[in-house]
């Protein structure tokens, strides 16, 4: 089985190596690696040219934001398997991508499958301040505040084409509202292991500011109404507490 990995980037030379490092340090043999560039000014595309053919595609071009560059990538990818690396991310070892197929290639009728992830500072990725570990899905898994990391997501290609990609309406949670599409609509079968996928360091679009945190929470609430649910009156105080823990840990 082939896995597809993409990265979207936009002006991060400073850690984009790290990441691609880390992909094509996996030791699986059948990786598509894309890059998805937003037409970076800052000396990115000359750190990403430097691997020449070792990346499988690259495209660097405008955007929509994030969102859009991932869904570029998601419509070119042909593997079996598609999983996405933020360009300030790392797979925690080696062995990551080899474990992660060996449990498809277990279960045929597996459609996705998650795992754990840890938030490190931005210039030491040894150095954990954030620990967000999951568990096993179960029919109130996002009402009681839980959410899969989406970097430690790995999901079938075949489930994109029959749900759709992200949606580009939503700037800040589109991540969440396809978790919640794929999850809690559509019933996907999905399995998560108790083991370090993600690296990420600290930062991120969402937590930026205290305007983005309000928004990205007024997108979640829109994603439960879009897709037909909902929305626990208790939602947020439950996903406040889920992040206070993490940071406990």
């Amino acid at each position: 089985m082939k896995i597809s990995i993409i990265t979207v980037v936009y002006n991060n030379h400073k850690t984009i190596q790290t990441a691609i490092d880390s992909v094509l340090g996996q030791h699986y043999d059948d990786i598509e690696y894309m890059i998805i560039d937003g037409q970076s000014t800052d000396g990115t595309m000359d750190v990403i040219r430097r691997y020449g053919k070792a990346i499988s595609q690259v495209i660097s071009e405008p955007d929509q934001g994030i969102y859009d560059a991932m869904n570029k990538g998601i419509a070119r990818c042909t593997g079996d398997v598609i999983g996405i690396l933020n360009s300030d991310d790392v797979y925690a070892d080696p062995n990551v991508l080899m474990e992660v197929m060996q449990m498809f290639a277990q279960d045929p009728e597996l459609d996705m499958l998650y795992g754990d992830l840890v938030y490190v500072k931005n210039n030491d990725l040894n150095q954990v301040v954030r620990r967000w570990t999951s568990k096993s899905y179960y029919p109130t898994f996002f009402e009681d505040g839980h959410v899969p990391p989406h970097p430690s997501l790995f999901v079938k290609r075949e489930v994109y084409q029959q749900v759709g990609l992200f949606n580009l309406d939503m700037r800040l949670a589109a991540d969440y509202e396809l978790m919640l599409r794929v999850f809690k609509l559509n019933r996907y079968k999905s399995r998560y292991i108790n083991r370090l996928f993600v690296k990420m360091r600290l930062g991120g679009a969402t937590n930026a500011s205290i305007k983005n945190i309000v928004r990205g929470n007024q997108e979640i609430l829109r994603a439960w109404k879009i897709n037909n649910f909902k929305a626990p009156f208790l939602l947020m105080p439950k996903r406040m507490v889920k992040r206070l823990i993490q940071f406990a840990r």
